[in-house]
């Protein structure tokens, strides 16, 4: 047999994570779903055409994206699944098996929810929206469009999961790499990381020349909560200390209005949120990879005769 697509993952990892409330590897959930869909070892190996993952591995991570997005299950770290309060009650009140209706609403009703990395869940109850229609009328190019996007805005959620559990340290390192990847700096070793006790809120410091004349001061905050204007001023302060005049603050959360009017006040911040930062890692590749996707289209000049 084929490997299903992935909404036919969703119900078998809804069930193994309700039966395993303290959460559990990814790893085991894919197997778990993929021995309740009898999929066989023949099967298991197939990749996908990029050749990078097992099919099957890719289309359970897809259905529980779509449990995410639904409020009903979270990562709480990188590579492991835990269904949240909202998860154990739906699975308690909807038992096996889930009607059509059910199923679709959880697979295509929430695409459009953008993931946040947080440790709590949703407090909101879940109320299924009307099913998508537009899906069945999109065009082949309207849906490669579509699909694009709702892989990158995964990506972006996948990485924002992934930075807020590195260690603080290789954070201010993953930054640096980034900022050298953007172009700053004429080699990686004009990018040292400071950090540390003393460091006067900076953990980076950045040479846009090679003798060092002209620097661009960095502060990296792994933070869950809000960045807000306390912590922006006393970058502020900590430049003014080294006679600064340019400094780039980044976080994996987000800035307070207050933060974000304070900087652009004095006109020597630049604020780089989570959400962006997620994106330029993307753009720059760090710690993504991209693939190549071949798409014929004809040509039709080359077969216009009354043009030869």
């Amino acid at each position: 047999m084929a490997v299903p697509t992935y909404d036919k993952f969703i119900e078998p990892i809804l069930r193994f994570l309700a039966n395993h409330p303290e959460g559990s590897p990814a790893k085991e959930a894919h197997e778990a779903a993929a021995n309740a869909l009898g999929i066989s070892e023949q099967d298991r190996h197939e990749l996908l055409p990029s050749g990078v993952q097992p099919i099957y591995k890719n289309r359970a991570g897809w259905a529980h994206d779509r449990l995410k997005r639904a409020g009903l299950s979270a990562s709480p770290r990188h590579g492991f699944w835990k269904l949240t309060e909202q998860g154990r009650t739906f699975a308690a009140r909807h038992p096996a098996p889930l009607n059509a209706d059910e199923l679709e609403q959880i697979a295509l009703g929430y695409i459009d929810v953008r993931l946040k990395p947080q440790s709590s869940p949703p407090t909101h109850p879940v109320n299924f929206p009307p099913p998508l229609q537009s899906l069945a009328v999109a065009s082949p190019d309207d849906r490669l469009g579509e699909a694009i996007s709702e892989i990158r805005t995964a990506v972006v959620s996948a990485l924002l999961e992934t930075l807020a559990n590195v260690s603080p340290t290789y954070f201010e390192t993953i930054v640096l790499d980034l900022l050298h990847r953007m172009g700053y700096g004429t080699s990686r070793s004009d990018l040292q990381r400071v950090g540390g006790s003393g460091d006067g809120g900076i953990d980076g410091v950045i040479s846009l020349d090679k003798l060092g004349l002209e620097k661009v001061y960095v502060q990296a905050k792994r933070w869950q909560q809000s960045v807000g204007r306390p912590e922006v001023q006393a970058f502020y302060g900590a430049l003014a200390g080294q006679r600064a005049n340019k400094g780039v603050f980044i976080t994996t959360s987000a800035y307070t209005g207050q933060a974000i009017e304070f900087a652009r006040s004095v006109e020597r911040i630049v604020l780089v949120d989570g959400a962006r930062l997620a994106e330029l890692m993307i753009e720059h590749e760090v710690g993504v990879s991209s693939r190549t996707l071949r798409i014929p289209k004809l040509d039709s000049d080359y077969f216009d005769e009354e043009s030869t």
